[in-house]
């Protein structure tokens, strides 16, 4: 999809509001008493916050991003930006329309003087973390369990809410670089590599030549489900490797408990390495064995530049 087909605006009008209440309800199945409503999208929009739509070239909204302004200490000494939701349309997802409300909402911020922008997602969904981490440049330190408490919209039933809450420096050289292209960056282990249409790809035989630690080696099962580790490692390396499941959804329709296995094994992991002072700073996503596999990389005492 060519960029000037769709169109990244505020909203203004109460038909656009009424428009992000409803496609809400399509992107997640949310209930009437989980959509975030009008009014306060509406506050939000006039006191600091942003709320902005996605339009195709008929002018039909199909995705949307609201956040607002918050606090990065308490008590508050710095503010930041909170980014509460982010949704676009399943016919519309991966053509780059949630990375382009990513940049405008990055403009926003750079324009109230903002250096940090947060939010939450699931550590177990890979698209979300190829946008985050992998495009974006956003790093994170924090896990927080079963943060939402029991969901029960279509996306989310079934499985603790487990969240990283990340952040995304707006004004680093780590995401203009990033952002940009034809740049290179060294890892920790001193592996360059180089950016290509907006977005890292490192991979896992450059990570692992390099010295990057593989905590939690998952096997193969039956119908081509990865299963994880009985055990994982002890992280020891400068940079370490932590595999996922790369279609959780695809999982959860088929082994439930599969599903929750994987998230009860990555928190024990992804806590341990926080503890241990690892940042998340890069993710992998490539083919092996005709079968996709997904790895985060953690690099202890990492310092965004």
């Amino acid at each position: 999809m060519h960029k000037e087909n769709i169109s990244i605006e505020k909203l203004t009008t109460i038909q656009q509001f009424h428009q992000c209440e409803e496609l809400q309800r399509q992107v997640w199945g949310l209930s009437d008493t989980d959509v975030v409503p009008l009014h306060l999208l509406l506050t939000a929009q006039k006191n600091g916050g942003l709320v902005l739509g996605a339009f195709d070239k008929e002018g039909r909204m199909i995705g949307f991003l609201f956040g607002f302004l918050g606090a990065r200490d308490v008590p508050a000494e710095h503010l930041k930006h909170c980014s509460h939701m982010l949704g676009v349309l399943e016919e519309w997802r991966g053509r780059r329309v949630g990375y382009r409300l990513k940049l405008s909402q990055r403009e926003h911020a750079l324009a109230q003087r903002l250096e940090l922008v947060t939010w939450t997602y699931d550590p177990l969904e890979s698209l979300n973390a190829a946008l985050n981490i992998s495009k974006l440049g956003v790093v994170c330190h924090t896990y927080l369990r079963d943060f939402y408490g029991e969901m029960e919209d279509d996306l989310h039933v079934g499985l603790s809410s487990d969240r990283f809450q990340v952040e995304w420096w707006v004004a680093s050289q780590r995401v203009a670089l990033r952002l940009g292209s034809g740049q290179a960056l060294r890892l920790s282990s001193g592996q360059a590599h180089r950016l290509a249409n907006g977005g890292y790809r490192p991979s896992l035989d450059a990570a692992l030549e390099s010295g990057a630690q593989l905590l939690n080696p998952a096997t193969v099962g039956p119908e081509s489900l990865v299963w994880p580790s009985s055990a994982s490692l002890e992280p020891t390396a400068d940079a370490v490797l932590v595999e996922i499941p790369a279609r959780l959804q695809a999982i959860k329709a088929t082994d439930m408990a599969l599903a929750r296995l994987w998230r009860a094994h990555t928190r024990e992991i992804f806590e341990r390495c926080f503890a241990a002072g690892y940042t998340v700073t890069e993710f992998i996503s490539q083919v092996r064995d005709e079968l996709r596999r997904s790895y985060y990389v953690l690099q202890r005492d990492f310092e965004v530049i």
